[in-house]
């Protein structure tokens, strides 16, 4: 195949609004993918003008398809999925319904259904990337109540980080409320599963509040709980600013 035109395939199903592409190479992986009739490889080169591409049986194309970025604020109880047998209520239930059967939707960064506040959903795999590689150190700020008075003697215990089946968690920075004992702010540039509150249970605190405020520079202010707006191009800058 000529190099003019190509691409990698998970870039490519990344740019069509299929998934994030980290998230397209466990489909491919997972042989879910095929070009041209045949099961495809993570890696290879494909020209979306000429070559069919199919995921689950579905074929996908890029041109002509339109950037969807929406935000959310999301209320507790809502869990950040399309399909989840043990999930009553999902957060795709709140979408405008032209947008409730778009499969290419996802989530840039999710939010467990415990918690709440801003999610970004969007067909665009490169803001997809952009907003949840921690390379990229967008920055996710988070306002936390926790079932005691946080001392500020933990904040560098938090920024260090402790260890919890495994994995390293920790904050890029910590700022509790002087009004308020039991309240701080959080802030990441990644998002490990439930990261926040079990690297404070593992500091000895529940977390009985947690809301996701801003991101980047984007704020929730002034978006009712349950709402969805459709961004502009200047308010999906201030997302990666």
């Amino acid at each position: 195949m000529s190099e003019h035109n190509t691409e990698r395939l998970q870039k490519f199903l990344a740019q069509a609004g299929v998934a994030s592409r980290r998230k397209a190479e466990r489909i491919i992986e997972e042989g879910r993918v095929t070009v041209n009739g045949q099961v495809a490889q993570t890696g290879q080169k494909v020209n979306g003008e000429v070559d069919h591409i199919f995921v689950d049986g579905r074929r996908i194309r890029k041109s002509g398809t339109p950037k969807v970025v929406l935000v959310l604020n999301k209320p507790i109880g809502f869990t950040c999925t399309h399909a989840d047998p043990y999930a009553k209520r999902t957060i795709y239930e709140l979408l405008p319904k032209n947008f409730q059967a778009d499969s290419t939707l996802h989530c840039a960064g999710r939010l467990d259904r415990d918690s709440q506040g801003l999610i970004v959903i969007t067909n665009d795999g490169d803001l997809t990337y952009s907003l949840t590689h921690p390379s990229q150190k967008v920055l996710k700020h988070y306002r936390v109540v926790v079932n005691k008075e946080f001392p500020f003697s933990l904040v560098s215990d938090m920024i260090k980080g402790v260890r919890d089946e495994g994995e390293l968690l920790r904050a890029e920075a910590v700022l509790p409320n002087p009004g308020k004992s039991r309240e701080l702010e959080v802030t990441l540039n990644h998002g490990k599963k439930r990261e926040i509150r079990r690297l404070l249970k593992q500091l000895g605190f529940d977390v009985l509040q947690l809301e996701r405020f801003k991101i980047g520079k984007y704020g929730i202010q002034g978006l009712r709980s349950g709402s969805v707006k459709r961004l502009t191009e200047a308010e999906k800058k201030l997302l990666l600013s």
